[in-house]
């Protein structure tokens, strides 16, 4: 038989395609790959994102809370209540009444608090006036949503929530 009359094993038997150009490995690794790429932002976000609303020392604020509900206490005895009003300019005045005049101190001070984010938080020193009223001034508010404090050393009232401005913002202590 001559070479030529014989056929080509070669032709007859189906051609091997290499494994990196057939879809089926593909198709297996793009689960895990795609589980790897987003295990890689998570990790991201974790390391470039602030915890601000975890806190380090929760022991040590756990105590603080027994000496804030003392000093609640004391302001229910006094009989505080203050009406807290901010303008746009960031001008704050505290109208402050209680049961002995006596009772109210040179300065309070005045916090107005963004419940989510600590770096939006405002403080001050008010200082009374001739009229009575403490006044001081914070950075000016955005509207949104307040968290608002008056306190000194010995006392502490209530902290509201307003929604909005803080405009004649009513703050009473009440017995627990």
């Amino acid at each position: 038989m001559p070479a030529d009359d014989v056929p080509a094993m070669h032709d007859s038997m189906p051609r091997e395609i290499p494994w990196h150009r057939q879809r089926w490995p593909w198709l297996l690794m793009l689960g895990p790959g795609i589980v790897v790429v987003a295990g890689i932002i998570t990790l991201w976000l974790a390391v470039a994102s602030d915890d601000g609303l975890v806190a380090d020392d929760y022991y040590k604020r756990g105590l603080a809370i027994n000496r804030t509900l003392a000093r609640a206490d004391r302001a229910a005895e006094l009989g505080m209540a203050a009406t807290v009003d901010v303008d746009s300019a960031g001008r704050a005045r505290v109208a402050l009444r209680a049961r002995d005049r006596a009772a109210l101190p040179v300065a309070i001070r005045l916090a107005v608090l963004h419940p989510t984010r600590a770096g939006a938080d405002h403080r001050a020193v008010l200082v009374r006036g001739p009229d009575g009223d403490y006044v001081g001034s914070i950075a000016p508010l955005t509207s949104g949503r307040w968290l608002v404090a008056v306190e000194t050393d010995d006392w502490r009232l209530p902290i509201v929530e307003v929604d909005g401005l803080v405009r004649a913002v009513r703050v009473t202590s009440g017995a627990r």
